[in-house]
């Protein structure tokens, strides 16, 4: 059947879609905030301090006395001054040197780390208190792995009214899968595809899907080459989408502006993912050289989402607990291989259900591969902020960059364990 017969949605439908995901959110909403106020009262009763979550939403913080980092750069300033105004870096310097304005609420990071807020470009966010919990451990940028109701595009707009509860979100909408299961009730022109007997695989079902997302506005689109890694029944390495479907996927992203990341596995796989023009390969534990040279030569990223395999190894069942032994060493030299071919690599935890894991683990586990320390914590900033095209705004803490910080207790080139339970975070100039 042909099922472009029916128009795809018009963009008017994106700005009703977003109010209807809001909508749905907006129960857990204040939820979060009496949640973040409660926080915010215990972090303000151990510092003597009292700082409204949303204080400096429309006014000025200073970050004082800290050690500040800059990843893109490498350098080390101490007793630093960060001025932020109305969400964004005014000036940003050594104590001294820096003019500080007046009636401006000032956090004291003496004695500790500045670093800007960091980055996890693979997570799934399906609610508001998932997304607080990602702030909250210092992501306060992000990218969606997809969404199975298209609640990452209601996750983005909460960020931009209420930044203290979300990261910045990019939004990938529905995924672009055979199977689309239940996702087939997440807009009306999906429906249709519930009909097709061997899924969404046609050119026109493949291309029907990416441009619903766009139309709901969707800023970026997921496809998978593989099966998952961790359900038990799927094998991982079983390819689900042939070179010819991913080049429809990336050609129909592309006429809308937007890039493709692909959940992949094996080598054939990650191959035709690559040279089919997706923009990320996500996972891809079996990637090899000659990919690898591929994606330096053509600028693909790489997000290992380490975290998420090493969780497999813990797990309860059998089966995925000797798929993540068995993975996690051969990602881990994927990785390192990738690091000294040049591949740009970016930090994701590929977290989902409910459970929202540190940002931190992912630099940690990077540093595991082989990565020092420095170049791992740009995984998390400087090089996840350019997968995002967000390298003017985000990744550092410098003149015109984003408000967004992370205070640790210790020096995360001694030891990158410390960003996974940073001491503060602040969002667009907001303590939290």
């Amino acid at each position: 059947m042909c099922v472009e017969a029916t128009p795809p949605p018009p963009s008017r439908l994106t700005r009703r879609g977003v109010l209807a995901g809001a909508a749905a959110l907006a129960g857990t909403v204040a939820a979060a905030r009496s949640a973040a106020a409660a926080d915010g009262g215990t972090a303000s009763a151990a510092s003597g301090r009292h700082p409204s979550p949303t204080a400096s939403r429309s006014g000025s913080l200073v970050i004082d006395g800290g050690t500040l980092l800059d990843p893109a750069t490498g350098d080390v300033t101490e007793n630093a001054v960060v001025v932020i105004e109305d969400g964004t870096v005014r000036a940003v310097g050594r104590r001294g040197d820096v003019t500080v304005p007046r009636n401006a609420e000032t956090l004291d990071a003496h004695g500790r780390w500045v670093l800007p807020g960091l980055v996890d470009a693979h997570i799934h966010l399906s609610t508001a208190a998932e997304a607080r919990d990602a702030v909250r451990q210092g992501a306060t940028s992000a990218r969606s792995g997809s969404t199975t109701f298209f609640q990452d595009i209601a996750v983005r707009e909460l960020a931009r009214h209420s930044p203290d509860l979300a990261p910045r979100l990019t939004a990938a909408g529905v995924f672009v899968t055979p199977d689309l299961g239940e996702t087939v009730l997440a807009d009306p022109d999906l429906t249709t595809l519930a009909r097709l007997k061997d899924g969404v695989r046609s050119a026109e079902a493949l291309r029907r899907v990416v441009r619903v997302n766009l139309a709901r506005g969707a800023d970026v689109i997921k496809t998978r080459v593989n099966e998952r890694a961790g359900l038990p029944e799927q094998d991982p390495l079983a390819q689900v989408y042939s070179h010819e479907q991913l080049s429809e996927i990336v050609a129909a992203a592309r006429r809308g502006g937007k890039g493709v990341l692909c959940h992949s596995y094996s080598e054939q796989g990650c191959h035709d993912a690559v040279t089919a023009g997706v923009r990320s390969l996500e996972h891809g534990a079996f990637v090899g050289e000659r990919t690898l040279h591929e994606m330096r030569r053509r600028g693909t990223y790489f997000t290992p989402t380490l975290t998420a395999i090493a969780g497999l190894a813990e797990s309860a069942d059998p089966v995925l607990a000797e798929r993540g032994r068995t993975y996690l060493p051969v990602l881990e030299r994927a990785v390192l291989a990738a690091h000294g071919m040049g591949v740009p690599l970016a930090a994701g935890t590929d977290s989902s259900g409910g459970t929202v894991r540190p940002i931190g683990r992912e630099v940690e586990l990077m540093r595991a591969a082989g990565l020092p320390a420095l170049d791992a914590i740009r995984t998390a900033t400087t090089g996840a902020a350019r997968l995002l095209g967000l390298e003017r705004t985000v990744g550092r803490l410098a003149r015109g960059f984003t408000g967004d910080a992370i205070i640790l207790d210790g020096d995360p080139l001694a030891d990158v364990a410390l960003l996974k339970k940073p001491a503060r975070v602040v969002r667009a100039g907001i303590p939290l």
